[in-house]
């Protein structure tokens, strides 16, 4: 808990920061994540907040509700529930008995990948965290199969084995790094 808070914290609050920035003219705008436009990618990440929230009280997973244009609130509400240590222990029987430590890492890799995938679709600046970034791929290195089973990443994108390790998290989620609207 103590080395990831922080990641966590740091990943979420940028891209809260990208969601405060996006202007309603843009929401039908498309994303890199191929099935959401810019609104429906914020209305996942309101879901995605709730639903952390949700499991790091032991809870289930939430039905994603209409976009309400909250995401930062949620946002914190969700680093609320995780800053408490109990919601770093056992297994998370919501999302078939994982450990809650990679609960977690699920979530520093949504907020690090979703948004890039927000900066690049409205046109803002992103630098992503470098530690969170080089945390993320370790996780994904070794989940991504587990990934892709439940639908969670696409199929791989090819990039150079020198690429910049967020090219390559990108990449191995399926995301095309040089993605461009």
């Amino acid at each position: 808990m103590e080395d990831m808070m922080p990641l966590m914290t740091r990943v979420t609050h940028r891209t809260a920061g990208l969601v405060a920035a996006v202007r309603p003219e843009q929401f039908g705008s498309p994303t890199p994540c191929a099935e959401f436009d810019v609104k429906a990618l914020v209305n996942h990440l309101e879901w995605v907040a709730e639903m952390f929230a949700s499991l790091a009280h032991g809870g289930e997973r939430t039905e994603q509700g209409p976009y309400a244009g909250d995401f930062p609130e949620r946002a914190e509400h969700m680093l609320a529930a995780w800053s408490r240590p109990q919601a770093w222990e056992g297994t998370c029987a919501a999302l078939g008995g994982l450990p809650m430590t990679m609960v977690a890492h699920l979530w520093l890799v949504d907020m690090i990948v979703h948004g890039w995938d927000l900066a690049s679709a409205t046109d803002q600046a992103y630098e992503p965290d470098a530690e969170a970034v080089a945390r993320g791929l370790g996780f994904t290195e070794q989940t991504v199969e587990m990934g892709r089973q439940n639908g969670a990443f696409g199929p791989p994108v090819a990039v150079p084995d020198d690429a910049p390790p967020f090219d390559r998290l990108l990449g191995l989620i399926g995301r095309d790094p040089a993605w461009k609207p």
